[in-house]
């Protein structure tokens, strides 16, 4: 398993863990940026829950899945969004309106493009999930 993107590692091992029915995948290294967007897919009712686990080196997370997630990858490379841009992503990277969601960083912390879109403010693309 390669280090070089732990996010995209995060995401395609979900991937794949919901394309062959698995209930739960666990997966290090674990990172607060991670754990964000994990929060994200849990309040959006993409996953069920999920857990960190202390193993005295870098950390794993064990997540609970729930079959809910058609694709999920991360945006590379990390484009720059100003806060009335989002619907140009919304078009290239979700299948249609109101399916879906794009993660976003923002100085204000990781959420979706629709809340980032209700604080009007700007940030970098990480991810997209439906």
């Amino acid at each position: 398993m390669s280090l070089t993107d732990p996010i995209s590692d995060t995401l395609i091992n979900i991937k794949n863990h919901e394309i062959a029915s698995k209930k739960e995948c666990t997966f290090k290294p674990a990172s607060k940026l991670i754990s964000e967007i994990l929060k994200i897919l849990m309040k959006k009712g993409f996953i069920e829950k999920y857990e960190l686990i202390d193993d005295g080196r870098d950390g794993m997370i064990k997540v609970k899945l729930n079959g809910k997630i058609n694709q999920c990858r991360t945006i590379k490379p990390r484009y720059a969004v100003k806060k009335n841009e989002y619907e140009k992503y919304e078009k290239r990277f979700l299948p249609s309106k109101d399916i879906g969601i794009i993660i976003v960083s923002t100085p204000q912390g990781v959420m979706t493009h629709n809340e980032a879109k209700k604080k009007e403010i700007g940030g970098r693309l990480i991810a997209f999930v439906y």
